[in-house]
């Protein structure tokens, strides 16, 4: 029992190591689509949609034990 529950949360650290690695390549390619100018606003709000139910993602993941 104590092994199942230390590798669910094993795989969950993983899990949120791997989300927060995207989170950071979407910010950064978000970032660059603003400082740049980038008129493709639907690429801009899809990518800032993306970030939030990513984040909201990693959020509750932490909650959890």
């Amino acid at each position: 029992m104590m092994q199942q529950a230390q590798r669910r949360n094993e795989e969950r650290q993983k899990e949120i190591v791997n989300d927060t690695a995207r989170l950071l390549t979407l910010t950064q390619q978000l970032k660059a689509d603003l400082e740049k100018g980038s008129k493709d606003q639907a690429s801009i709000a899809k990518k800032a949609e993306e970030i939030e139910k990513l984040a909201k993602s990693v959020k509750e993941k932490m909650k959890g034990s």
